[in-house]
């Protein structure tokens, strides 16, 4: 049997973009809203779910594990049935496929007493370790077994406990939060993550029936509910911060005017900062923002931190946005190594990168020249898709499969505002 033809993008030189662009729900939030589901029996309807390839696959993960799952994507609704028969194992074809697929072990171990669950997988961008969620859950009861790639979780009851995390990680707090409140007692997390998608999951698990309070805090504290208090609900997904960045660069680039529906600025007040500092004009609405670019934009110097710092999410955009800019810019990334790799992408398009550990030294070019190029990772990828807006003549885009797990129809919101751009046959 064949396998479908791989697909690329092919974007041409763009003259500004002009028009709306509605913003879809956050892919960071609503794979761990799908996650938490399985700490309850009872019917979830999760809206505003973008139509990307992750909420597939998660959703086939849940499958395994004995909860039904239904995808109406013209609508972008998900509904989970948890009838509460759950195999507390995920299986290392789909774990493998998806780093949020971690995101099932606080909720199946606090929830069944155990679980089963290899190292998850995904973007290829440096080594992510679980340390501080196995050290959160352990400080709660859990015990851990290791057998090659597998982590095998024990806890009959978990308990709560005092946690400081040494650096804010949003994978720990999630997983410590979502074990915390079927955990019996009262749980603190100190240094917690701040982000707006750790806000979405504490609001869904109260809806739920949970007690979680500090949510948007540096300090979440969580008291245990007994295990089958715990009910279903409806709940809409917050909008997609990085998706909202990335039509903004592709504004930037080609010096155009857009509105971006949904968007939440409140949610990007540092990254808003530094755009402003680069030229970019932008305004509050009602029903989201409006974003207008300069002829040329303005180089800075800026350095990812965690929320409310500038995401590392962000930096493929910026570090594209500086190609085109005046002027000499710094970018440094503090929280992951090697996420450079899109780097050498940007050069064959002619882009005057420098990069020398943690930092790259960005000259910025008066254009870029199209070529072939391929997306390393989500949003590498989608960042190749705007340097193809700003690249003379034509860009080819192959490895688009990353670019579909975290972006909703980019090519068709992108040719909606005036975009030459297409998915064509590799």
């Amino acid at each position: 049997m064949s396998s479908e033809p791989e697909r690329c993008i092919r974007v041409h030189h763009a003259e500004p973009l002009e028009g709306e662009v509605l913003v879809p729900g956050a892919k960071n939030s609503v794979l761990k809203l799908m996650a938490a589901s399985l700490l309850a029996e009872g019917t979830f309807e999760i809206t505003n779910v973008p139509g990307i390839a992750d909420v597939g696959i998660m959703a086939e993960l849940l499958r395994a594990i004995g909860v039904t799952v239904t995808e109406t994507p013209d609508y972008g609704v998900v509904t989970i049935v948890n009838g509460g028969d759950l195999t507390p194992v995920a299986p290392l074809e789909l774990v493998d496929r998806i780093r949020a697929s971690i995101n099932v072990l606080g909720p199946l171990l606090t929830r069944c007493g155990e679980v089963t669950i290899a190292m998850p997988g995904g973007d290829d961008f440096g080594s992510r370790p679980i340390d501080m969620h196995i050290a959160g859950l352990e400080a709660m009861g859990a015990q851990f077994e290791f057998d090659g790639g597998t982590v095998i979780a024990r806890a009959e009851r978990l308990h709560g406990a005092e946690i400081t995390f040494d650096f804010p990680s949003v994978g720990a707090t999630e997983n410590i939060v979502t074990a915390a409140v079927l955990a019996d007692g009262i749980t603190i997390i100190h240094n917690a993550a701040r982000e707006p998608e750790i806000i979405d999951l504490c609001e869904y698990l109260n809806e739920m029936g949970a007690r979680v309070g500090g949510a948007g805090t540096s300090t979440l504290r969580i008291e245990g509910v007994e295990r089958g208090s715990l009910h279903g609900c409806e709940h809409e997904t917050v909008p997609d911060r990085i998706q909202a960045a990335t039509y903004i660069a592709a504004c930037a680039v080609t010096g155009g005017r857009l509105d971006l529906l949904n968007a939440q600025s409140k949610h990007m007040e540092m990254v808003l900062s530094r755009l402003g500092d680069m030229g970019m004009e932008i305004d509050q609405l009602p029903y989201g923002m409006r974003v207008a670019a300069p002829e040329r934009l303005r180089s800075a110097d800026v350095a990812t931190l965690p929320y409310p710092g500038i995401a590392t999410d962000y930096k493929p955009l910026i570090i594209t946005m500086l190609t085109v800019a005046d002027g000499v810019g710094v970018v440094t990334e503090n929280l992951y190594p090697g996420r450079f790799a899109y780097v050498e992408e940007l050069q064959r398009l002619g882009a005057d990168i420098k990069t020398d550990g943690h930092h790259a030294l960005i000259r910025g070019v008066d254009h870029l020249v199209g070529t072939s190029v391929v997306a390393h990772d989500i949003r590498a990828g989608a960042a190749m898709v705007v340097a193809g807006l700003a690249a003379e003549g034509t860009t080819t885009i192959t490895g688009v499969h990353h670019i579909d797990r975290g972006y909703d129809d980019l090519v068709g919101r992108l040719r909606n505002v005036g975009a030459e751009i297409e998915r064509v046959g590799c």
